[in-house]
């Protein structure tokens, strides 16, 4: 097991698929079993498919002491879901088969991208327990919702084409779904748990009456493609690489820049504009916020990145 994990990080391919669970979360049982996944491993769902994808920045919906705003995010997910289902008929798809499938079971591929940049402007360490379950709120919360508007969507123009054959599966999952988000512990937010459980009794009963015009709705992609579009610092939900990218300029020489999440964070964490500056410009010369002038050492963790930065020793396992 060490070495199929091992083997899968090292090529970025997908892990193992453990067949029994994936297939207990699928919405379409009837019309075919999940055998695997696309390869960036984002996309779980019936052989042949397609999937429109989009990705929502997650420190835009962050005020700036990190204070997630709740009803911005729930419009923002409303109107990529419509946006994406009304792509489902504009879209070309590479063969029949696929185009097929894509207006048979319409499967949406909203996310969000920005997660370990949003974690350290809170403040929060990515790799620890609660950073863990802010991104299972959020993601709930997303979930929840596109599920209510692709509900809601299905009152006017109907549900998939094959939701019938799949109705009991598909509101299986949901139900599921609801379970494992009303039963989300410790949330650090404490706004975003009514959130959450309205959310998903929405999805659920909302469904019940209506179907859903969409299979599938949300997925968590690495955003590695269109993630400089958006201007974002972390890809998907991935930690920051390294705290200073060292970018080439195509006529020659080149610049250093910064997270740009390590003044706000810092700036949240009580420190003086000055004690800013000074740590600032030190991680800009050293690669890594180890050593920095005034840095306390329970913060270092906030500022871990999934690579040794620097000269210093600390990165994510």
């Amino acid at each position: 097991m060490r070495m199929i994990a091992e083997s899968a990080w090292r090529c970025a391919d997908p892990g193992m698929q453990y067949d029994t669970t994936i297939n207990r979360w699928h919405t379409c049982k009837t019309s075919g079993p999940i055998n695997a996944s696309k390869p960036c491993s984002e996309v779980m769902f019936l052989d042949d498919s397609a999937c429109n994808l989009s990705s929502i920045n997650l420190v835009k919906f962050a005020d700036e002491e990190g204070k997630f705003d709740i009803e911005s995010f729930n419009r923002a997910v409303d109107l990529m879901i419509l946006a994406q289902e009304i792509l489902v008929d504009y879209s070309s798809y590479p063969v029949d088969k696929i185009a097929l499938n894509s207006h048979r079971f319409r499967p949406l591929g909203l996310g969000y991208a920005n997660l370990g940049a949003y974690l350290m402007r809170l403040g929060m360490p990515y790799d620890s327990g609660e950073g863990r379950t802010t991104a299972a709120a959020i993601t709930a919360l997303m979930t929840g919702r596109a599920y209510t508007m692709s509900a809601l969507i299905a009152r006017r123009v109907g549900a998939f084409a094959e939701y019938a054959l799949n109705a009991n599966s598909m509101l299986e999952v949901i139900q599921m779904h609801k379970y494992a988000a009303e039963n989300l512990r410790q949330i650090p937010d404490p706004d975003l748990e009514p959130a959450i459980i309205q959310a998903w009794e929405a999805a659920l009963n909302l469904g019940k009456e209506l179907g859903y015009r969409n299979a599938q709705v949300t997925l968590l992609a690495p955003t590695g493609t269109f993630g400089p579009l958006m201007d974002v610092v972390t890809t998907g939900i991935e930690p920051d690489f390294a705290l200073v990218k060292y970018k080439k300029l195509s006529g020659g020489g080149g610049y250093s820049i910064i997270n740009q999440s390590v003044e706000p964070a810092l700036k949240n964490l009580g420190y003086t504009v000055d004690q800013v500056e000074q740590i600032k410009q030190y991680v800009l010369e050293k690669g890594t916020i180890e050593g920095a002038p005034e840095i306390k050492d329970e913060h270092l963790a906030i500022f871990d990145c999934a690579s040794k930065c620097g000269g210093g020793t600390r990165f994510i396992q």
